[in-house]
């Protein structure tokens, strides 16, 4: 019964359009997995009904065996709880001993190797459990759309760019991730295609371009080639069954098409939830993929690369690039906050708030994520996309940055993401949670 009453507020209370269920209803001992047999039974189950993650519940004592077989029989994200033990008999007795019985669980679970997260010991209503439980499913997220990644490879990297070159060799054996790659021919015809049959989405995009932006006289020439840039962008998406892409921007673009500057329809393709990263920076892609999933997909994620140092604050640094921020991420008010494209590539301050701040890179095959958080603060107007981000100790990341593996180029999303990454971490072991800043 009592854990009956745990799973039947579980679901009526974080069911919705991203999570569902799937319970032991009907196996074991009335619904309670304690044996080889019982514990098999619910790995057929869950393997048909093709679960993403489990999530054990430790109602009493409990059964360290059956929990390991099960979690190591389905190789998904394990999250651990035991409801807080709060019934006691005027006898002296007391009918649970659930925690006592989670550091059973959980040193199976290191026996076997098998990573998993915990909630503290607390009771299902409080707003602890129910920050845990979300926290969980968020890296759940992270964890089931990062592996077999399909990334669109847009051109070669900028000559001089050395610092984004990435191995292709490595991300398929480490982490399953695909490159794609699409040269500039291809994408001269794509583009042409789009241009000659001037589809009504073309249309669409263009008025809403000339809607919400204040253009200067450099700009209008341009906004049905930029329009036709998302559409062509888009259908790379599907022609390649691309998870996102990793684009050359400011060098090969221009001189394909008369002139023509990607870093607004970039943005616009964000806000569409298509993701495409500046300057061939895989790993920076990776990092906004990773990052838009700890927002259930929610989120859209910032391509600001650290650029100069606030004027006055020590501690305050300038995350900036040229124009692909999307539009939806501008901040409400403010001198700098207006919508403008000059010379095609938009100009304005992204909203205020907290921020994580990350990047995943490399170094001589050790794959790292350094994760950072950073409130937004006041600081010069300045061109381009950006925001000023203030950080307890910015010396220190500058010195992190220095040292490596990392470069300029970072991922900012609204929100404090820090947890879930670390987390995250653990059921990737090739990649591992940089920690030196704390």
């Amino acid at each position: 019964q009592r854990g009956e009453k745990f799973v039947k507020y579980i679901k009526e209370n974080f069911t919705n359009d991203k999570v569902s269920f799937v319970d032991t209803k009907d196996l074991g001992h009335k619904d309670l997995i304690y044996d080889d047999s019982s514990a098999q039974e619910a790995i057929e189950r869950f393997k048909k009904e093709n679960v993403d993650a489990v999530f054990i519940v430790n109602c009493n004592f409990g059964n360290e065996e059956a929990a390991a077989d099960i979690a190591k029989a389905l190789g998904k994200p394990v999250l651990l709880w035991a409801p807080l033990d709060d019934e006691y008999y005027e006898s002296g007795m007391r009918p649970t001993d659930s925690q006592c019985g989670l550091f059973g669980v959980s040193r199976q679970m290191q026996r076997f190797h098998i990573p998993f997260s915990h909630l503290p010991c607390c009771r299902v209503d409080s707003q602890e459990f129910k920050n845990g439980f979300e926290s969980f499913v968020r890296v759940t997220c992270m964890v089931k759309n990062f592996s077999g990644l399909r990334i669109g490879q847009v051109g070669i990297r900028p000559t001089p760019f050395y610092s984004v070159i990435w191995n292709e060799g490595e991300l398929m054996e480490k982490f399953g991730i695909k490159i794609i790659p699409i040269n500039f021919a291809l994408i001269e015809q794509r583009m042409n295609d789009v241009l000659n049959e001037k589809p009504a989405q073309m249309q669409e995009i263009a008025d809403y371009i000339r809607k919400n932006y204040t253009m200067d006289d450099l700009t209008p020439q341009y906004v049905e080639r930029m329009a036709a840039m998302v559409v062509m962008y888009k259908n790379l998406f599907k022609e390649f069954n691309l998870d996102a892409i990793s684009a050359e921007c400011w060098t090969a673009t221009p001189i394909m098409f008369d002139g023509l500057a990607p870093c607004t329809s970039y943005g616009i393709l964000n806000d569409m939830g298509y993701l495409v990263s500046c300057e061939s920076d895989i790993h920076a892609i990776l990092t906004m993929i990773l990052l838009k999933c700890a927002t259930l997909g929610e989120g859209k994620p910032l391509f600001g690369e650290f650029t100069v140092r606030h004027p006055e604050n020590k501690n305050a640094e300038l995350l900036w690039h040229c124009g692909p921020f999307p539009l939806s991420q501008k901040a409400e008010s403010g001198v700098d906050s207006d919508a403008r494209l000059v010379n095609q590539r938009s100009w304005f301050r992204a909203k205020d708030g907290k921020y994580t701040v990350a990047r995943i890179d490399q170094e001589s095959g050790n794959y790292m994520i350094l994760p950072l958080v950073a409130d937004t603060t006041k600081g010069p107007q300045t061109h381009g996309t950006y925001i000023w981000a203030e950080f307890d100790d910015l010396q220190k990341v500058e010195d992190r940055l220095m040292e490596g593996p990392y470069i300029h180029h970072f991922v900012e999303m609204a929100g404090d993401y820090k947890k879930e990454i670390k987390e995250f971490c653990k059921y990737y072991k090739n990649l591992s949670v940089d920690t030196f800043i704390e």
